[in-house]
């Protein structure tokens, strides 16, 4: 069999003066296919640095369909047992049928789907206006595909401006920052123990910067989470594990019945009509998430490293996909990109198919075995984990963008129009001033169609807003249905 352009540019790592230089060069040589059969050795290599993504993703996978499915039961009044069950069956869907089967084999282009964190304080909304999970995973999942297939996501993407994207990304690291080193205080404080999270995160500043020195910083995930962990146990903090190995039940009838699972039965029709405007809020909250995205990959990977950066719209037919097969199968994950993956991934300069593969892995283990979900959900872990492998690399990226007044007039417009509603409502209405010339370069706004200055950007903006007003999202105005 002749080799493949991947297998004839491809260098041993002892050729190159620096690790770094290597991994750069793995960039720039990969052509992964989008469809077809990609293979390690042939198309794409192992290297331990795929480590790094696959950790993180596999605490952050726990973490976020807990959060979610716990807001579930919760408004449903569904047992704890119920979300132990409903998590461990998402971490096998999200493993077998997607880290490994699209985004590790059949299509290394597109970013993993993860779980939009975002939407999880509207579940409660979306139960008590009647919404079904199962109508509600649908109709996200139809209207994503529709979004994807008409070429929509790439489109967005294109049209935001460095000040748009800098802005954003500096507004959801600072945000999220501020939140986990808040979680995690409230958590020392709950255990008696408010020393703990200053003595915790002084240590992991010291040792963040140390990393950043040695230009090492996608060791961070791996090395801090221990390193928290060992300070956390020996301070006396409280831990143990308490969840038995096994699998949960695979079965959708048993899910979708009227007296297991949700307990909810099939949906009706008017379970659609009530999660219409939560499904378009959903998917019309994606773009930030994968605009930040792609922008962490090229901000970190060489410029000729064009074959490796996800496809947005691919990203997003295989969010949708996920969606509907997921719900479908019984799950209650709101899938999105899988942002604790892309991130660490960018960092550590690897591409998506190996770590995929490795997140896969990890993530079957952890469902079956049970213990090491525990460990991921510890606070000292979860916290820091979170802390330094996604905000913080999200407000440097955000920050590396603001090049110029203009730029950061850009910036600052967003993150005062998120900070006023939410990330969507900023972007949307921050891409419509920018692009129309009213703020930002004037030069940039001349070069644009009058569909990209007007048309699409009073369009989205219509969109978003609609959606968030339906559903009481803009401030001092009641939701309309």
């Amino acid at each position: 069999m002749p080799e493949t352009p991947y297998q004839q540019a491809h260098r041993p790592a002892a050729k190159f003066n620096s690790r770094r230089e290597y991994l750069e060069h793995e960039l720039e040589v990969m052509s992964p296919k989008r469809w077809g059969i990609n293979l390690p050795l042939r198309d794409y290599r192992f290297e331990w640095e795929d480590l790094v993504p696959a950790v993180a993703a596999t605490i952050g996978k726990i973490v976020m369909v807990s959060a979610t499915v716990s807001v579930f039961a919760a408004s449903l009044g569904l047992a704890p047992e119920f979300v132990v069950e409903n998590v461990r069956f998402e971490m096998l869907i999200a493993a077998l049928l997607f880290a490994f089967l699209v985004s590790g084999l059949f299509n290394p282009r597109a970013n993993l789907a993860g779980t939009h964190g975002p939407m999880i304080p509207m579940i409660p909304i979306l139960v008590a206006a009647g919404g079904h999970p199962l109508a509600f995973g649908i109709m996200v999942g139809v209207f994503g595909l529709i979004l994807s297939l008409s070429g929509g996501g790439s489109k967005l993407v294109g049209m935001a401006g460095d000040g748009v994207k800098g802005g954003l990304l500096i507004y959801l690291g600072s945000v999220g920052l501020l939140s986990q080193i808040n979680a995690f205080k409230g958590w020392s404080t709950t255990i008696e123990m408010p020393e703990l999270s200053f003595v915790v995160l002084f240590l992991i500043v010291v040792l963040y910067a140390w990393l950043a020195r040695l230009k090492m910083r996608w060791l961070a995930i791996p090395l801090c989470s221990a390193v928290a962990s060992i300070i956390a146990l020996a301070m006396g903090a409280p831990f143990e594990f308490t969840t038995e190995a096994g699998l949960p039940n695979m079965s959708p009838g048993y899910w979708w019945g009227e007296d297991s699972g949700w307990q909810l039965g099939l949906p009706g029709l008017s379970h659609f009509v009530a999660v219409l405007p939560f499904a378009v809020l959903a998917v019309a909250m994606w773009s930030p998430d994968f605009i930040g995205h792609r922008v962490f990959q090229e901000l970190n990977y060489p410029k000729k490293a064009q074959d490796v950066l996800m496809n947005i719209d691919d990203t997003m037919a295989v969010a949708s996909t996920r969606q509907i097969v997921g719900t479908t199968l019984g799950g209650g994950n709101l899938a999105s990109s899988w942002g604790t993956y892309m991130i660490p991934a960018s960092i550590a300069k690897r591409p998506i198919p190996a770590g995929a593969n490795l997140t896969a892995l990890l993530c079957v283990l952890c469902a079956v075995f049970g213990a090491p979900m525990d460990l991921a959900m510890w606070e000292p872990v979860l916290r820091v984990a979170l802390i330094v492998g996604v905000f913080l690399p999200l407000l440097e990226a955000g920050m590396e963008m603001i090049k110029d007044t203009q730029t950061a007039q850009g910036a600052g417009i967003v993150i005062f129009a998120s900070a006023l509603v939410n990330p969507v409502f900023g972007w949307s209405l921050t891409m419509l001033l920018d692009n129309s010339g009213l703020l930002g370069k004037n030069e940039r706004s001349d070069s644009l169609s009058t569909a990209e200055r007007w048309t699409i950007p009073i369009i989205t903006f219509a969109v978003c807003g609609g959606a968030m007003a339906s559903v009481g999202l803009l401030p001092g105005i009641p939701a309309l249905f």
